[in-house]
């Protein structure tokens, strides 16, 4: 058994050595003849890989990179709720940095690292909120806990210390206990990714990965550029 002083031995030693490190990725890649006709299939398709087939965890949480009006950038992962023709879409507090971030820019990128399968998925696009009826219904399907903890966190603001969140999160229990239904928060909502690029990363061997980028055109249609590695 390991104990806190033969744990403390082993994290205060060396780093490894990054520039060290070497994975050689695969010989197949990803052809533009295997491509669906639009990102989003050509995404579910993949998708499904990653959770069905793959069992990654959790296949949905995504690298969500804004930047505010001065060009400043910020990332953090969020995980994706819905996807369709329409867009990506995720939850957040609208009090957040990076909602507030997208009232000032509503250009944004996400990126899913699905790194066992050695690929990535880049969509940029334009952000916009979602309905309040299309946010309500999603409250609703959270759990009791994920419902009280939207009111209990004032989601990038700073707090003295745990024992406050954990204090205003009991106060929330103590009004809104299990089977009570909790009121949609005003600060809380979606916002919808409606892409204007999608990048399929496949890794390849010697450092050739294959990328392929769907990119919108003015007619509504799709067109499919090949990026060097």
């Amino acid at each position: 058994m390991t104990t806190v002083t033969d744990a403390h031995a082993v994290s205060s030693g060396p780093a490894p050595d990054p520039a060290a490190m070497r994975k050689q990725y695969r010989a197949e890649g990803l052809a533009e003849a295997d491509l669906a006709a639009t990102p989003v299939e050509q995404f579910a398709r993949w998708f499904r890989e990653a959770a069905v087939e793959a069992h990654l965890f959790e296949p949905n949480a995504m690298i969500v990179s804004t930047a505010d009006a001065e060009g400043r950038p910020g990332s953090r992962t969020v995980l994706l709720k819905q996807f369709d023709e329409h867009g990506f879409v995720f939850y957040t507090n609208y009090d957040s940095r990076k909602a507030r971030d997208l009232a000032e820019n509503p250009y944004v990128s996400l990126l899913f690292p699905w790194h066992p399968m050695e690929r990535q998925v880049i969509v940029r696009g334009v952000a916009r909120r979602t309905g309040r009826d299309e946010t309500a219904a999603y409250f609703r399907s959270r759990p009791h806990g994920s419902q009280l903890g939207a009111w209990a966190s004032g989601q990038s603001s700073v707090i003295a210390d745990r024992a406050d969140l954990d204090a205003s999160y009991a106060e929330l229990v103590a009004r809104y206990p299990e089977g009570e239904q909790v009121p949609v928060p005003p600060h809380w909502g979606g916002f919808r990714v409606a892409p204007e690029s999608v990048e399929f990363w496949q890794g390849r061997e010697n450092r050739l990965h294959d990328r392929l980028r769907y990119v919108a055109e003015p007619d509504g249609g799709w067109r499919v550029e090949r990026l060097s590695p």
